[in-house]
């Protein structure tokens, strides 16, 4: 068995749209994994309900830090978001 690797680019290799857009996507699917770590929580009994919980915090860490980058980049994350409507 064979396996197969794709080469990672570096964001210093893409343009600053490419890199405002990944940004966006990553900001995007974060909150998308919070809403959906939220709905578990609700509906979790015993040590996943830590798990859930464990989960939202980390996320909502992860989130604060892109919001931070991209306000640091002066991205608008409203439009991001209408984008995402529009195309999701």
């Amino acid at each position: 068995m064979g396996c197969h690797y794709e080469k990672e680019f570096n964001i210093e290799d893409k343009s600053i749209e490419e890199q405002n857009q990944e940004l966006m996507n990553t900001i995007l699917q974060t909150k998308k994994v919070i809403k959906e770590a939220n709905i578990n929580y609700e509906m979790a009994e015993g040590k996943l309900i830590d798990y859930f919980l464990y989960v939202m915090k980390a996320e909502q860490a992860r989130l604060d830090y892109l919001i931070s980058r991209a306000k640091a980049m002066d991205i608008s994350i409203e439009i991001g978001e209408q984008l995402n409507i529009k195309n999701g």
